[in-house]
């Protein structure tokens, strides 16, 4: 249907667009980050001449990482935002230990304040090593990857959600969850 190439410059684009600048393509996005799917459909075929309405409709359906979700003629992304969004809690389960990968320049200060959501509402964080480490990389070419104890964080109230096929999201994760020995893949 598209090849790679244009399937990644699709997504990136959606993604993009449902989470951090919506504006800029007129998108009309609510309080928990839904907007018109043919609004959505209308704009990236608009954006790209050779994108069809099937193109957006088969990306969103394919998504590995489950980015987006869809509801009848509604769409948002699962998680992500740089935009003000509330997004409800979800009833999934959480593992006991979750990974973040990361840079190891800034290691000693996550170590000392934490893992913090810089430009994002939410730390991610992933269910498997392997997935951590891919996101580090984007970061670092040989990043380190931290385990969180999320067993220990929900026993004392923290609100951890499961947003797509492998992410996790918290709103902070204080030093004292950080298991300091860090992993490589």
């Amino acid at each position: 249907m598209l090849d790679e190439k244009r399937r990644r410059q699709l997504s990136r684009f959606v993604s993009g667009a449902l989470r951090h600048f919506p504006d800029d393509f007129g998108l009309s996005i609510d309080s928990q980050g839904w907007t018109d799917y043919d609004s959505l459909a209308k704009v990236v075929t608009a954006k790209y001449a050779w994108a069809e309405p099937r193109h957006v409709a088969a990306v969103i359906e394919t998504d590995e990482k489950g980015r987006f979700e869809r509801q009848d003629d509604r769409i948002r992304a699962a998680y992500g935002h740089s935009i003000d969004v509330d997004l409800e809690a979800t009833e999934s389960t959480v593992p006991d230990q979750l990974y973040h990968g990361t840079d190891p320049r800034i290691l000693d200060s996550i170590l000392e304040e934490g893992l913090r959501p810089m430009s994002r509402q939410y730390v991610h964080l992933s269910s498997t090593i392997e997935e951590a480490h891919t996101v580090g990389r984007r970061h670092a070419d040989t990043p380190v990857v931290l385990a969180v104890d999320t067993d220990a964080m929900k026993r004392e109230g923290y609100q951890i959600d499961k947003r797509g096929a492998e992410t996790f999201t918290v709103e902070r994760v204080p030093p004292k969850y950080i298991d300091d020995r860090t992993r490589s893949v």
